[in-house]
Order: C-alpha cells, then structure tokens, then sequence
C-alpha cells in the first residue's frame, strides 16, 4: 500500500471510528467527546500556523473570540438565523487575521509572539469595554430556539455530536490536502529555513501571510461553532489561556502533524478531567505529566509515533 493510501486510510478511519462512537457512547463521554472535537479543530487552525509555518502565536484566542462573538451578536442584536450567524462570525476572524497578519508578519520571532500576544489582549479589552452589549466575563446564552440550523435542533445532544463531527471533517481533511499540496510543502520549507525558499525566488511573506489567514480563519470556524453547539460566548474565550491552551494541545499531540492537534486535545482533555476527579491539586497532576512528556516524547506523541514507527504521517 502507498503512503497516500495509508493516509487516506488512517484519516478516514479515524472519522468512521468518531461517527461511529456517536452510537455507542455513555452521555457524558458523547458530550465530552463533541467538545473535545470542535476544540481540536481550533487547534487544527493553529498547527497549521505554529506546526508547519514555524510561527509562535500567543493571540489566536482573538481569532477564535471573533467567530465567536461574530456569530453570538448577531444572533442576539440582528436577530440571525445561525447560517447567515456563522458565516458572519467566520467572515470576522478571516479579516482580523488578514488585518493582523499585514501587521504581525513585519516582525520575526520574539517579536511575531509579542505582537500577537498584544492585540490578543487588546481584543479581550475590548470585549470586557463593551460589556453592555458582550456581558464581559459573565457572557451571554444562546438560547435553544435560537440554535435551530434549517430545522436541526442544534441544542439536541445527537445533532451537536454531528454537527461538531462534521467540522472536525472539514478541517481535518483540509489540513491533510493543504500540507500535501505545493502550497503547505513550501510552508514547511519556510519552517526549516526561510532564507534558502525566499532565495529560490518564492515570496515567503505571501505564504506567511495565507497560512495566518487560513489558520485565523479555520479558528474562528470553531469559535463559532463552539458558541453556537453549546450555547454560550464570554470573554474568558478571548483570554490568554485560550491562546496557549492550542499550543499546549499541538506540542502534546504532535507539532507538524495532522493528527497532533486532535490527540493532544483528547489527552489534555481527560488528563485535566480525570485528575481533577482525583484531587483539587489536579494542575499539578497535569504539570508532571506535561514534562514527562516533554522528556520522553519531545516531538508529542503524534510526532513520536511518526518518528518511530509510520514515518509516512504527514
């Protein structure tokens, strides 16, 4: 079996064994697992921009925030159906990261991190400053009849699993075609040394500057989505720890591969959930494991699997 083959086979399976799971799995899990899926996507977007672009962000929460409250104000204040609410809310974070991405992109290292921290947290300022409208940190609900996508009851359980599942698809499929194309290999090429690929005469500020673009965009999809599947958008979206929780989730799964972003959440996900279960002490628990991992499978467990085994894991 080729390599193309093998991946196919990998990635679709996966999706079979996630759609399947929708049947079989206790309430609690099949909700967990639907959260889980939505916020893998959002880390898809930032591997996407940290993994195979090289580029340290600490502001993709602003992304994320903007489809968020996209979708939840117009809903709220315009009276949106949630098609026209998504799409709005996905047009928001695709033009703060083109915005920001003109901005951002003039600066290397450090400074890229800085920058992004900086209008990150501008933007949950801002979010907090009009509280009239966005309730700050307390937020505001999206109530149930409000949450009905051409007829489909998004607060019902079965319907949000689905829902969730079929964004995951989207942009699980769309990472896997991006980094296979001549686009995300030059991506790549850009991560290990930018100076050679922009003396071959390729423009790497445009390749950047679509990677944060595609990666902002594929963010704010799951803000969006998030807020709309469980009904709820508040600044602590916008926060710093939603910024580095995608990093956490893509340096634990597996930086650089497809497959990272969605095993770093799952095991972030259980690991905060069963420790806290455990003892109130459950960050340390998560702290230890963190830099077990860190020592023993530097390059995540995606990475490490890569590295060991299937060498042909994109």
């Amino acid at each position: 079996m080729s390599a193309t083959a093998k991946t196919l086979t990998l990635h679709l399976g996966l999706l079979a064994v996630l759609f399947a799971l929708q049947f079989v799995l206790p309430a609690y899990h099949h909700g967990n697992l639907a959260r889980i899926m939505v916020l893998a996507s959002y880390a898809v977007g930032y591997n996407i921009l940290f993994g195979y672009t090289g580029l340290l962000s600490l502001g993709h929460a602003l992304f994320f925030a903007a489809g968020m409250y996209g979708m939840g104000l117009t809903i709220q204040y315009a009276g949106f159906t949630p098609a026209p609410a998504l799409i709005v809310g996905i047009l928001a974070g695709a033009v703060v990261a083109t915005a920001l991405a003109l901005l951002a992109l003039r600066t290397t290292g450090v400074a890229f991190l800085i920058v992004t921290l900086m209008f990150a947290q501008a933007g949950y300022l801002t979010i907090l400053y009009f509280g009239e409208y966005t309730r700050g940190d307390e937020g505001f609900v999206i109530q149930a009849f409000d949450r009905m996508l051409w007829g489909i009851d998004l607060s019902n359980p079965e319907n949000r699993y689905f829902a969730a599942w079929g964004l995951f698809a989207v942009c699980l499929l769309l990472c896997l075609r991006l980094v296979r194309a001549p686009f995300g290999k030059t991506l790549v090429a850009i991560r290990e040394n930018e100076e050679r690929v922009r003396m071959l005469g390729y423009n790497t500020f445009a390749h950047k500057w679509g990677a944060m673009v595609i990666s902002g965009t594929i963010s704010a999809a799951a803000g969006a989505f998030y807020g709309l599947l469980f009904g709820y958008a508040g600044a602590t979206f916008a926060s710093v720890q939603y910024s580095i929780f995608p990093l956490l989730w893509v340096l634990l799964g597996g930086a650089g591969t497809v497959l990272g972003p969605f095993v770093g959440t799952l095991f972030m996900f259980y690991l905060i959930d069963l420790s806290s279960g455990v003892t109130t002490a459950y960050l340390l628990i998560v702290g230890v494991a963190l830099v077990l991992l860190t020592l023993f499978a530097p390059q995540g467990l995606t990475g490490e699997l890569r590295r060991r085994v299937w060498r042909w894991l994109p």
